[in-house]
């Protein structure tokens, strides 16, 4: 599992036109599930997530999670972060996990979200052409794989 954390006053995914989820200060998550998850990896992405200081209450920098200021979640599926474009010019999507089982995980990714925490939790529409728009705070973007 691969996640692409940033840090925002705010994000919105739209669909056709219409927003699906959209929240204010916390963070954007892109999730992308490869071939080799497993639970332990899933559980372990939620808690850190969840426990990941990425705020400052002053100035000492890092000291306050997205529970800590009640921050908001938004989720947005994206198999690409698992690209491998070491070959050729064009992406081979080959360690991406196929779907119909990476639909599941997405689910119980945010399943384990809204159970861990009383967050509010957003989503993109799997699979679905996504137009994302976000006003990143920082920047602060941090990459967790497991």
């Amino acid at each position: 599992m691969k996640c692409v954390l940033q840090r925002v006053n705010n994000a919105k995914v739209d669909v056709d036109g219409k927003t699906v989820g959209s929240i204010d200060k916390g963070l954007l998550i892109f999730l992308g599930i490869s071939k080799g998850y497993n639970e332990a990896k899933l559980d372990w992405m939620v808690n850190k997530i969840l426990k990941l200081r990425l705020w400052g209450s002053s100035q000492k920098g890092f000291d306050n999670s997205v529970t800590d200021i009640s921050g908001e979640i938004l989720v947005v599926s994206q198999f690409t972060l698992y690209a491998d474009c070491s070959k050729g010019t064009k992406p081979s999507f080959e360690k991406s996990m196929e779907a119909r089982r990476a639909r599941d995980v997405y689910d119980l990714f945010i399943e384990k979200l809204k159970e861990k925490s009383e967050l509010k939790i957003e989503q993109g529409n799997f699979g679905a052409t996504m137009k994302v728009s976000l006003e990143n705070d920082g920047p602060v973007t941090i990459i967790l794989e497991k």
